[in-house]
């Protein structure tokens, strides 16, 4: 049986929350185009996302430890599964719009420059005096503008709705100003990073299983294997309680989440507009815990001297290429070099280098500084 795009929207209709984004009545796209006969509308835009050139870039981006440390450590692009992942499950819980969801964890981090957060403070920092810059912004100009996939328009033309979700996607704004499903994705990427950098701090040997047991988080959830399975090896040890800890996040954020619509007797979209509290959310005992395991990661990982001198290196990496394609724009790739005509220099300079991955940052900044002193 032939399932349609209507099917997929009654579908919806049916077994979706009220207070759920449906496809079907979607705001719709910034340049009109026709409905697709068998996907729906947020189905097309996880589709776009995936095929991007910005989306496969992220397998060669820094999550924690930069790509060519090890071949088992997270990049952007497994963390931006994982979320997706983690997303999916919290939305079918909550009877909450689960292609919206993914579309908007999968377009999340497509403009994360190389190197991670010290790629962003390096960016920002180049940038000051343009307004800065911040990778979310970066990922809605991504798929707005830079992604170049058709004809007609600039960008992906998503819906308005994951491009909502990705605009909201920063610390306090995903709270009563956006789509459940927005919120559900910007606590999944919370869950997803905090785990799973323990798994790869481990794996790395920056972190041991000794330093995590003073993580109440990470104590409750090894108990529950040590008791049980003595006799495994360390690395499945690890790993399962990696697991029971996302069990954990997950479990206690589709709860509390339910109560809060509950108690705010949210039934339908214009309810949740008036609410001015985040919905979706841990209970306070568990954001106190997850505050906790966070603040460990700061300081033990995060922060850790092998780290911050592989972030300082970046750092100096990002900011000596911005310098350089400043001061010689012909240094530019001609079809970047095209986009100067209508845009700022340092605006041009700033895409190009957030659209790199770790490694063509990396043999660039070796190729231009042997040349640095012919060319400036």
């Amino acid at each position: 049986m032939l399932m349609t795009r209507q099917g997929y929207e009654e579908i919806e209709e049916k077994i979706l929350a009220p207070y759920a984004r449906k496809s079907g009545q979607t705001k719709g796209r910034l340049y009109p185009e026709e409905e697709h006969p068998v996907r729906t509308a947020f189905q097309r835009d996880r589709d776009r996302i995936v095929h991007s050139r910005a989306f496969r870039r992220l397998e060669y981006k820094t999550q924690v430890f930069v790509n060519h440390e090890g071949d088992h450590y997270r990049t952007r692009l497994t963390h931006t599964m994982e979320v997706a992942q983690i997303g999916r499950n919290i939305a079918r819980a909550l009877s909450l719009n689960e292609d919206l969801t993914e579309a908007i964890a999968l377009a999340h981090d497509v403009g994360h420059p190389p190197f991670g957060h010290s790629g962003e403070k390096a960016l920002d920092l180049m940038m000051q005096e343009a307004g800065g810059f911040e990778h979310n912004h970066q990922s809605l100009r991504m798929i707005e503008k830079l992604e170049r996939r058709y004809p007609q328009f600039e960008g992906l033309n998503l819906t308005w709705e994951v491009r909502e979700g990705i605009q909201k996607h920063r610390p306090g704004e995903a709270a009563n100003t956006s789509s459940l499903e927005a919120q559900v994705a910007d606590l999944s990427d919370d869950i997803a990073y905090l785990c799973h950098d323990v798994d790869d701090g481990l794996a790395s040997g920056l972190l041991s299983e000794k330093d995590l047991a003073q993580v109440e988080l990470w104590h409750h959830a090894f108990e529950a294997i040590r008791k049980g399975h003595a006799s495994v090896s360390s690395e499945i040890r690890c790993y399962y309680t990696v697991r029971n800890m996302i069990n954990t996040m997950v479990t206690d954020l589709v709860k509390y989440t339910d109560h809060l619509i509950a108690q705010n007797k949210i039934q339908n979209l214009d309810q949740l507009k008036e609410v001015r509290q985040r919905v979706v959310d841990f209970s306070p005992e568990v954001r106190s815990l997850v505050q906790a395991l966070r603040s460990f990661l700061f300081k033990n990982l995060y922060n850790h001297p092998q780290v911050q001198k592989m972030n300082d290196q970046a750092l100096q990496v990002v900011c000596d290429l911005f310098k350089l394609y400043k001061a010689s724009p012909h240094l530019l790739k001609e079809t970047t070099q095209a986009k100067l005509k209508g845009a700022q220099l340092q605006q041009v300079v700033c895409d190009y280098i957030a659209g790199m991955t770790d490694r063509f940052a990396l043999n660039e900044h070796a190729r231009l500084c042997e040349l640095k002193d012919k060319i400036l």
